[in-house]
């Protein structure tokens, strides 16, 4: 059975590419030696994929920042304010996804939103009234020819045009009907251009037809790829969907002239079911998403060979088995993991892994080969793996989960009774200014946890080091002004990570990094087993904080749905368990929290949106029915002069206003500065009774946002949202950010906060 893989971890196994593009930003390497770099990680993924016998390898899924920003260059939807900046193509292209700030100008990056259901962001294009779509580049053409110069033949991978204009933002009078037409004519060039060359597939990432679709949307999608396909030439055409099913435009895309459909039948619940209540044409190839691209767990052979022989029987060799998405959203390999016992190994599949995987199967699916002594040794080692399986399990932890009740997911008093309870306790001024929680991490702090675990240092040393910085940056921020201080968390190497390792149940790897977004990787935890609280986790580290500075000090945590969602989860049981087993223990800490004396405690969910059903119809079935009330298990057993805290990041939040009120939290801060402050207008449509920090500048950016500049922005908040529940803050974390400019920053940030105030007192 021939294979195929939608797209290939790009990062590099030890993180190359963020090395090498953090260079090039700071001038230290030519563009030259990263194109090199790139050139060499793009070579390195295509010969794994041939090496493991994959038939159809993806080109043009490698990106130096983000493929949607790719797309959006290669069809010249550069906004203007990037191309006045003089800057080399290259330089243009970092621009628009991190911002620049230098002797060429000061322009704010693109939006940045995260992809989907999954923790990669993308970059918002943004197409106003006179851009003029035309192909601008040809880095299509050039990594396929890279790839056939290889000995590699390679299918090439487009992010498609319906979900390039759906995504869009729109910034003049001009709208999605305005640019469809130029917009399917450029991909008509690309396409026939690569035909020239002898690409014999191209595929076109079509995601956004899993979510809910208007009979407007389908036509739109039936319009492009009429003329698209029209004009074809001799490429095939390769449809490809991911993360859900096509349900509303199944009957629509099958009946459409495409040479091939990948549908997802994992995260597809009802992919089975379209296949065989309408079958699926006879002349087009399915690319069934049966090995997951999204989860590290080994892949059940039995299950996914009962499928795989279903659709043969009815589809023969039209059936190409595929990856459920892009690799992109895994690690590399386990060869990089020297401390997981084998106990824990042989149930993990990542990137490379997956490849042995795919070839495994095609093998064995195959009834001819059935007498292949190494295929059926490893579908038998394969099954070993599933039978009589049980994971860490924790009674205890089983019985307090089942001990919940309703009770206990209710907040007492009411909120506008805390609000004036806090007001009167915590003394803060108006248009209160605060941090989201982390100072930047530079390289003594990384260097001091480091020599730690490698045991270079004691623990008394690793210690006072922390408790310098904290002091250090609780001085720095009474310098500056700030109203309600953080501590840094400089002991922290990762918002989830750092709690996984306090918590019974996770275990964790040592190179599995996985891209969040431009050169941001993240290493998620493993949930292996049931999770409780071992000890206390960020108690010690708040006290201490405390004992520096008169001025209230959040406590600061990672919420029960955003541990999960930044975690590799378990299979063997809901999410919505493992979710309610870590609001438990994060529950407990909230408590030793409170009872040491921290006033403020912020519980951040930056990742409540993230699997968030990509239908509205499942939001609540689904999803928000149990993950609301695991935040609100958190918080419910304090004192109602504890302000609770959350914060959220990155996502569209506009039209979950309802549910996020319904957290109950008392402030929430959250990113506005690269969406323009949209959300605060569905804030006060829904009379959001929360107090809020909208953030008013971007932290993913090296600009330092002027006075001004955050007046203005303040301004605006003013209009949607009461002065007595406005806050005043970045817009997420300071960790990825340097001193000096977190400084510059933070000292605009309280004078426009002291601005603010003149004009109404």
């Amino acid at each position: 059975m021939n294979t195929s893989v939608i797209g290939f971890p790009r990062i590099g196994k030890n993180r190359e590419l963020k090395f090498a593009s953090e260079k090039f930003f700071k001038g230290e390497i030519r563009e030259e030696e990263l194109r090199q770099t790139a050139a060499e990680l793009r070579a390195y993924g295509w010969k794994k994929q041939q090496e493991a016998g994959v038939k159809f390898i993806s080109s043009n899924d490698f990106s130096f920042y983000d493929n949607v920003l790719d797309t959006a260059v290669l069809f010249n939807i550069v906004p203007k304010r990037y191309k006045e900046l003089g800057l080399t193509e290259l330089e243009t292209y970092f621009a628009m996804a991190r911002g620049y700030q230098g002797d060429k100008g000061n322009v704010k990056a693109l939006a940045m939103k995260k992809w989907f259901n999954t923790n990669y962001h993308y970059i918002v294009p943004e197409i106003d009234d006179d851009t003029e779509i035309k192909v601008a580049g040809t880095k299509p053409y050039d990594e396929y020819e890279e790839a056939k110069a290889l000995g590699v033949e390679t299918k090439v991978s487009l992010i498609g045009p319906f979900t390039l204009l759906k995504l869009a933002k729109y910034t003049g009078k001009k709208n999605i009907n305005d640019f469809k037409d130029a917009l399917t004519e450029a991909y008509t060039v690309v396409i026939g251009e690569l035909a020239k060359k002898g690409a014999a597939w191209v595929e076109v990432d079509e995601a956004y037809l899993v979510r809910d679709l208007s009979a407007e949307d389908i036509a739109l999608f039936k319009e492009i790829y009429d003329k698209i396909l029209a004009k074809k030439s001799s490429v095939k055409i390769l449809l490809q969907t991911y993360f859900g099913d096509v349900r509303d435009a199944y009957n629509d895309i099958t009946s459409l002239d495409f040479d091939g459909i990948g549908l997802d039948f994992l995260e597809g619940r009802l992919t089975e079911e379209l296949v065989e209540k309408n079958s699926f044409p006879e002349d087009k190839f399915l690319f069934a998403g049966l090995v997951n691209g999204k989860n590290i767990w080994k892949n059940n052979y039995a299950k996914t060979l009962d499928k795989l022989k279903s659709l043969k029987a009815k589809f023969g060799d039209k059936v190409v088995l595929n990856t459920s998405c892009s690799l992109l959203h895994v690690p590399y390999t386990l060869e990089s993991e020297t401390k997981l016992t084998e106990d824990y190994t042989q149930h993990l599949a990542f990137a490379e892994e997956k490849l042995a995987e795919l070839k495994e199967l095609s093998v064995l699916s195959d009834i001819a080969d059935k007498g292949n002594v190494a295929a059926e040794t490893a579908f038998q080692n394969n099954q070993k793996l599933f039978h009589g399986r049980v994971n860490s399990e924790d009674k205890a932890v089983q019985e307090r989960v089942a001990g919940i009740k309703e009770s206990d997911y209710t907040r007492l008093p009411e909120f506008n009774e805390r609000e004036k309870i806090q007001k009167e306790r915590l003394g803060l001024p108006i248009f209160p200014t605060t941090t989201i929680g982390s100072f930047p991490q530079t390289a003594d702090v990384r260097r001091n946890r480091q020599e730690f675990r490698k045991g270079l240092i004691s623990e008394e040393q690793y210690v006072e080091f922390n408790k310098k910085k904290i002091a250090d940056c609780i001085a720095l921020q009474e310098e500056i002004g700030l109203d309600v201080i953080v501590h840094g968390e400089f002991e922290r190497n990762d918002m989830v990570e750092y709690f996984g390792e306090h918590l019974a149940g996770y275990i964790f790897t040592e190179k599995a990094w996985v891209q969040s977004y431009g050169t941001r990787c993240v290493k998620p935890p493993i949930i292996w087993g049931d999770v409780s609280r071992k000890e206390s986790i960020t108690v010690k580290w708040s006290k201490f904080a405390k004992s520096c500075t008169d001025k209230p000090v959040k406590g600061m945590l990672t919420g029960p749905v955003t541990i999960l969602n930044w975690s590799f989860p378990r299979e063997d049981i809901s999410i919505k368990e493992s979710t309610l087993q870590i609001a438990l223990a994060i529950r407990d800490e909230v408590l030793d929290l409170e009872a040491n004396g921290i006033d403020i405690i912020q519980i951040d969910e930056a990742a409540l949106r993230e699997k968030l059903p990509l239908r509205r119809s499942d939001w609540y079935s689904e999803y928000l029915d149990w993950a609301i009330p695991a935040f609100r298990l958190v918080a419910s057993g304090v004192r109602p002069e504890t302000q609770i805290h959350t914060h959220m990041c990155y996502s569209e939040f506009t039209d979950i206003i309802p549910a996020i009120d319904a957290m109950d939290a008392d402030v929430i801060t959250f990113e506005a500065s690269r969406s323009d402050l949209q959300i605060l207008d569905s804030l006060k449509e829904n009379n959001f009774k929360t107090e809020v920090g909208p953030g008013v500048y971007d932290i993913h950016s090296p600009r330092v946002p002027s006075v001004e500049e955050i007046v203005e922005a303040l301004r605006k908040m003013r209009d949607r949202v009461e002065d007595k529940k406005l806050w005043v803050n970045p817009d997420c974390g300071l960790k990825t950010r340097g001193d000096k400019e977190t400084k510059e920053s933070l000292v605009n940030l309280v004078k426009a906060a002291e601005t603010l105030r003149s004009e109404v007192q």
